[in-house]
């Protein structure tokens, strides 16, 4: 089946009322038959619906098809993108562990794994995504996870995931990859090796900036990396001994919805899923537009004598990333123009760009990470992600790509005095 049909068909099996689109189950709770049913769905012996903390049937129906679209066992909704990250670690990491993540990772991630899982015992180390040998030394037998971007946000390197995966595989140790900007058209990371995919589904996957989400899928392959993991290997005595490894086909999405959801809450509302499940049928068009007039503008800033990041970008230090791994880039595009003050005046002057805090929405945006997203950083690890105080970052949403070009270049001859 085509990822379009995916998108638009899988996983809803129609009601007594025939209903085209999928129901809103706008509910918190569901009738039991019996005090005997209500026994053995909480005892996990038969499945069905609980709470609306731990599953929705609108939020199920998208969970199944995400996780198609990624090529995926399961996947877990949740209610936004850093809890789908934060959910992953702390599905894997103890106090005394430690994770290994990208220097190019997106400025969040880095504050929640580097200064609020500190207090918690879990240590970070970096690597580099195009010098990914460095695992190999990096890996010790504490290290639980390593967490990269299939294209970084805003530096916008390409992960190399041959290296990477390799390297993980022979260590026994989980990878994780974002893939919010790439989206499942333009990457698939459970083809490359990679054993957990994760996403902010507010930017591309809703598309118009609708609802804060994010979502965790599990490969085939991640169970066999499971098996020495006391998490998912020993009983849980929360459910009178249940091993995940033996009760599940997905064992890492099933002890993060039932003892992550259950205890820490971060629950996505059922009017959240059901936009999700809109964004995903269109976002094979919309991501084919992104990238195409991202492409285009890239192209015509280079003209302009900034150093410009697009990976599709011929020229560009992850083009060949881009080419084995990549088949849409996705619309993000940055660009340095030397100083903070430029950016300034730059971002000042633009019409149709919109000031903002987001990506992957049909409305384009523009953004200085330097002073926002990536603004908790310091000048070493802004250094590391690939941020200075000039960059600016384009999120180029489904305008006219010539009226885009014609508001940036209004812009810059307004900041540059020509």
């Amino acid at each position: 089946m085509q990822k379009e049909t995916i998108a638009i068909t899988y996983g809803y099996e129609k009601d007594s009322n025939r209903t085209m689109n999928v129901p809103i189950y706008q509910t918190t709770a569901y009738e039991y038959e019996s005090i005997e049913d209500a026994a053995l769905l909480f005892e996990l012996q038969k499945e069905g619906n609980i709470y609306t903390r731990i599953s929705n049937p609108t939020t199920r129906v998208f969970e199944h098809r995400i996780a198609k679209l990624e090529a995926g066992v399961d996947a877990l909704a949740l209610a936004s993108g850093m809890a789908s990250i934060f959910y992953s670690i702390i599905n894997l990491a103890k106090s005394g562990d430690n994770v290994i993540i990208s220097t190019k990772l997106y400025g969040g991630s880095i504050t929640l794994i580097t200064q609020t899982l500190k207090p918690l015992g879990i240590q970070v180390k970096y690597f580099d995504v195009h010098n990914a040998q460095q695992l190999q030394e990096l890996i010790d037998d504490k290290t639980r996870a390593i967490l990269f971007e299939s294209i970084a946000n805003p530096a916008l390197s390409v992960a190399d995931f041959d290296t990477i995966t390799d390297i993980a595989d022979k260590k026994g140790v989980i990878t994780i990859c974002d893939n919010t900007i790439a989206t499942p058209y333009g990457c698939e990371p459970f083809r490359e090796g990679v054993d957990i995919v994760v996403h902010s589904a507010s930017k591309y996957i809703v598309g118009n900036g609708s609802s804060i989400a994010g979502v965790i899928v599990e490969s085939q392959k991640a169970k066999a990396k499971l098996a020495n993991h006391e998490y998912f290997s020993t009983p849980d005595e929360s459910y009178h001994g249940l091993v995940y490894l033996d009760k599940f086909n997905a064992p890492f999405i099933a002890r993060a919805r039932l003892a992550l959801l259950r205890d820490f809450g971060a629950v996505i509302s059922p009017f959240n899923s059901w936009l999700l499940i809109q964004g995903l049928e269109t976002l094979s068009l919309r991501i084919k537009q992104h990238s195409k007039s991202a492409k285009k503008i890239a192209k015509f800033l280079k003209k302009q004598g900034f150093e410009v990041s697009y990976p599709m970008l011929k020229g560009d230090e992850n083009y060949k990333y881009a080419k084995k791994y990549l088949k849409y880039a996705g619309g993000i595009v940055s660009f340095d123009v030397g100083d903070f003050k430029k950016a300034k005046k730059i971002v000042k002057n633009l019409k149709i760009f919109n000031l903002v805090t987001n990506i992957g929405d049909s409305k384009s945006i523009v953004t200085h990470p330097a002073s926002t997203t990536h603004q908790q950083l310091n000048a070493q690890e802004l250094k590391k992600a690939g941020v200075s105080e000039g960059l600016i970052r384009l999120s180029i949403g489904l305008e006219g790509c010539k009226d885009l070009i014609a508001d940036l270049d209004n812009a810059i001859k307004s900041a540059y005095g020509s």
